[in-house]
């Protein structure tokens, strides 16, 4: 008995979530098995025309880990889709700011043009109100309106909290590009964060008042119109998620992001896309799955602090 513990403490893991199977304190770690694409995201780049203070993907003018996708990257992910029987399914636009990417209104048409309902994430800033840009998203409205959703990035309902996050002025520039989609009759959704310590009831009040005041068609109460994201930062310590946790926590695995989501991203300088489990873990390897939808249909293992804070722990999921 003492050789075999001995030898058990031996291989042990030194830090937390550094083993894909077993936790530091030597427990069977969680892992998520593959139920079907719900979601498939697209991540454009990681160019934004902002940095915000904590941004998931450290997105910013300058970080093109990610590059531009293209319509050439696009169109192999919606023909295996297709051919899975998986379509039409939500597709899941980010980025970066996704309106940077040259390519982005004849993605958006190829997947609309395939029947998928198109959820897009953006700032809504200058990139998006470009006279080009404003243009082709007219052009998807008239013939797609109703399977396009934009979810706009509003931090805080408060001008200071936002601009806190993303810089001075950039509220304002968020509500004019907010109030040109409400204008014209696209359907909108919001995303929030909660790193302020407000309680959900307090922010969504705060978010109903803005909304009232800018006639916005968004319900505040509704949680896919109205995303109030738990906030993450790389320097959490949160627990390591065991197979024992899915009873402790009441959670089923199967409503974990990475059971039925996965994320679309091109590298800088790699000769093709790669698919990724998560969208929110862009730049580990270990969640890299392969480059065909097909390859990344495997169980994922929970080994990551961002699996613990933002999905588990925090309930947060990308999806509508």
């Amino acid at each position: 008995m003492f050789a075999g513990m001995t030898t058990l403490i031996s291989t042990l893991p030194d830090q937390k979530f550094s083993h894909p199977d077993i936790t530091a304190k030597g427990e069977t770690r969680a892992t998520v098995s593959y139920t079907g694409t719900k979601t498939l995201w697209f991540n454009t780049g990681t160019l934004c025309n902002i940095e915000c203070s904590n941004c998931y993907i450290e997105s910013s003018p300058t970080n093109d880990r990610l590059v531009y996708l293209t319509l050439a990257d696009v169109t192999p992910y919606l023909d295996e889709l297709q051919a899975a029987g998986e379509a039409p399914i939500e597709i899941g636009i980010t980025g970066g700011e996704p309106f940077m990417a040259p390519e982005i209104i004849a993605i958006l048409e190829a997947i609309l043009e395939r029947g998928h309902e198109l959820l897009v994430l953006t700032n809504a800033m200058q990139p998006m109100m470009r006279p080009r840009i404003q243009t082709g998203l007219l052009d998807l409205q008239a013939r797609f309106g109703d399977r396009i959703t934009m979810r706009i990035s509003i931090d805080h309902y408060a001008r200071e909290h936002h601009d806190e996050e993303r810089g001075a002025g950039s509220y304002d520039l968020t509500l004019k590009g907010t109030n040109w989609l409400n204008a014209q009759g696209f359907q909108l959704a919001l995303a929030g964060r909660t790193m302020w310590g407000e309680d959900e009831a307090s922010e969504r009040a705060g978010y109903a008042r803005m909304i009232s005041e800018h006639d916005l068609r968004i319900d505040p109460d509704d949680p896919q119109q109205l995303v109030l994201f738990p906030e993450m930062e790389t320097r959490d310590d949160p627990p390591e998620i065991t197979t024992d946790c899915w009873g402790i926590l009441n959670k089923n695995p199967d409503d974990i992001m990475c059971a039925s989501q996965r994320m679309v991203v091109k590298r800088k300088g790699a000769a093709s896309p790669t698919v990724l489990a998560c969208t929110l873990i862009p730049y580990d390897a270990r969640f890299e799955l392969g480059t065909t939808l097909k390859e990344a249909r495997e169980p994922v293992s929970l080994n990551h602090p961002f699996c613990a804070s933002f999905c588990v722990l925090g309930g947060g999921s990308c999806s509508a």
